[in-house]
């Protein structure tokens, strides 16, 4: 079979996790299909990944094999798509969050979080009352990079769309693709610490892609909190989405008490992951270097949207505007003129399942070596795997039309909530044990204490 297949990525994975092509034959299973039609072969980046972050689990915690389904993988990476809450789809994408034509090209922003709609309508001189046909009238009397550097410099999230070619040249696109897929260093010195049996996984992430890296934790039997700031909280919809495995509380770093806090809970924690944008954690002393200075036993892990490299390191993005920048919009192009999309928030969960596959490998490690172990994963280096691939998927892809086989239906506190099963299998466990918790309902408090 010609094409691009699972297998193509996981040649390149499997080695940055300590495994190898022996351990994938004995221990996994993939079944055909390919539920995500694209012109990139993104069923094979969706399944390698999960399948990636399967065996990773599997060579930590032990049992048999893998199973990856690339049906159930397609209705869990469009799981935004498809789920609902007391019959209500959830939606997604805001009104000012899309592509605009501007006067020499075109431009996506994004506008879900108000913060960020604040800024974007700012830069344009537009009011807060502005509908998308102003805001698409004031774009479309301006050049792209005006667009992009406006809102930035903002501190909003807008992109000038580019060709494939174009950001391959550029110091961002080259910046991404000389990363690892998955990058994972040793950054403190200490003796082995035994894997645990429940490793305690403190989650300091947003939106999809760290939610679904810490997800697949939980899902493979971490105790995982999630921490927000009330002054910075989710739409409780979005966070029921990724919110299976998980607690949820709310911590302010900037108050003395709930510092305290969390600097207890950080103390007893294996794993520590952060989803915000590069350096912006660092004046609650939560850098790199101070997190292997002060807990050398820890294992963090760091998902960003361009890397932590390059001149876009410190800058904000999602998956919808990796997509545009990077040239993957004008791939999928219905028409070769507009841009378009790929079919599902594809980078944001494939990037996930890298970044919790590293985890899983980065406690293995500090089982058998010792020391606190750095694991990093970026979205522009996911797209740069799509783009760079060899071609397109081997077996053509077929959206699943009937997912319901595919969800499973949870009681949660907001309600009746569809949802995907997990991607994977292990064992005969196929669906979350908990999933739709109140966001910020719970105690900040490990399972195990007994407090």
């Amino acid at each position: 079979m010609t094409g691009t297949q699972p297998e193509d990525l996981l040649d390149q994975v499997l080695p940055l996790l300590g495994l190898d092509e022996r351990y994938a034959s004995a221990h996994l299973l993939i079944h055909p299909g390919n539920g995500l039609p694209a012109n990139l072969p993104v069923n094979a980046l969706a399944v390698g990944a999960v399948a990636a972050a399967g065996l990773s689990g599997l060579a930590l915690q032990g049992g048999s094999q893998v199973v990856v389904d690339p049906r159930q993988v397609s209705v869990s990476f469009r799981n935004d798509q498809l789920a609902s809450i007391n019959g209500r789809p959830v939606v997604s994408f805001a009104a000012l969050s899309g592509f605009f034509a501007a006067k020499d090209g075109w431009v996506r922003t994004h506008a879900n979080y108000a913060h960020h709609e604040e800024r974007l309508l700012t830069a344009l001189g537009l009011p807060a009352d502005a509908t998308r046909d102003a805001v698409a009238e004031r774009i479309g009397r301006l050049r792209a990079k005006t667009v992009e550097d406006k809102v930035t410099a903002a501190g909003g999230v807008a992109v000038r769309v580019r060709s494939a070619e174009e950001w391959r040249r550029t110091i961002p696109g080259r910046a991404a693709g000389r990363q690892d897929l998955i990058g994972r260093e040793r950054v403190a010195e200490g003796f082995p610490v035994p894997a645990p049996y429940r490793p305690k996984v403190l989650d300091l992430t947003r939106v999809i892609a760290g939610p679904v890296a810490t997800q697949a934790l939980g899902y493979l039997g971490a105790d995982v909190l999630r921490v927000d700031s009330p002054h910075l909280p989710e739409p409780e919809e979005h966070y029921a989405l990724v919110s299976g495995e998980k607690r949820s509380v709310y911590l302010d770093l900037a108050d003395r008490h709930d510092r305290a806090t969390f600097e207890e809970l950080l103390g007893q924690a294996d794993v520590l992951i952060t989803g915000y944008r590069h350096g912006a954690l660092d004046e609650f002393g939560l850098s790199s270097a101070e997190i292997a200075q002060r807990h050398p036993h820890l294992v963090t892990g760091r998902l960003t949207a361009w890397g932590t490299t390059g001149p876009w390191a410190g800058r904000r993005g999602f998956d919808s505007i990796v997509q545009a920048a990077s040239g993957i919009a004008m791939l999928e192009s219905p028409d070769g003129e507009r841009p378009g999309v790929l079919p599902g928030q594809v980078l944001d969960h494939a990037t996930g399942y890298l970044l919790a596959a590293g985890i899983l490998s980065a406690l293995r490690a500090r089982a058998f070596s010792g020391g606190g172990w750095r694991v990093t994963a970026s979205l522009a280096r996911t797209a740069a795997w799509l783009l760079d691939a060899p071609g397109p998927d081997a077996e053509p892809g077929h959206r699943v039309e009937a997912p319901e086989p595919y969800q499973v239906v949870n009681r949660s506190d907001l309600g009746l909530l569809i949802a995907s099963r997990p991607p994977f299998t292990i064992g005969e466990r196929d669906t979350f044990s908990r999933m739709g918790g109140r966001f910020g309902g719970d105690e900040p408090k490990w399972e195990d204490d007994p407090r």
